[in-house]
């Protein structure tokens, strides 16, 4: 249990029967009448909502413990996703409905952040960038342009992306693993 007056962003609460919220961001308001209330943003961890609560200074809330690891992603096995902590060597497999479009820019060996609460796998977080490698690209055709145009290309995890005309099969290139976007290549 903690008071609302200890409140730090990145903190999960328990809140409503057992759902897992994290701070977002929050503030001590003093009104000139009336008692002091501490404003906050919070995100359902399992969902994403975000939502704005609002709780009277010094409440007791409770808090819940999230593990956060580095791990390795080893290989799929059948639908599932199996990571290795490099440190105890422990496998854990994770379900595809949790590792959602991360899916989509995971390769063999490929290191992320797993968040665990109770021993259930609540989420994935990659890097905000990845690099890999364009399987498939059609050739860009000089003049076919007005400005710099793109094209779509499919990386080596099978996930299609949007890169300029220049970009050619074969080449390594950085991809954004929140939006999907090219950010450059890779030398």
């Amino acid at each position: 249990m903690a008071s609302t007056n200890d409140l730090k962003n990145g903190m999960v609460l328990k809140l409503e029967g057992g759902k897992l919220w994290s701070v977002v961001e929050f503030q001590h308001v003093k009104p000139g009448k009336g008692p002091a209330f501490v404003r906050t943003k919070l995100k359902e961890v399992l969902t994403g909502k975000v939502v704005d609560k609002t709780f009277n200074a010094g409440t007791k809330v409770e808090t819940a413990n999230v593990d956060k690891r580095g791990m390795q992603f080893s290989y799929k096995d059948g639908e599932n996703f199996v990571f290795m902590d490099m440190d105890t060597y422990d496998q854990l497999t994770v379900e595809p409905a949790v590792v959602g479009d991360a899916a989509k820019y995971l390769l063999e060996g490929f290191e992320a952040l797993v968040a665990t609460n109770e021993g259930a796998v609540l989420y994935i977080e990659l890097p905000a960038a990845v690099e890999l490698t364009i399987e498939h690209t059609e050739p860009g055709v000089q003049g076919d342009r007005s400005t710099g145009g793109t094209k779509p290309a499919t990386l080596e995890t099978g996930a299609e992306i949007q890169v300029p005309l220049f970009v050619v099969t074969g080449e390594k290139v950085k991809v954004d693993t929140r939006d999907g976007s090219y950010l450059g290549r890779v030398k």
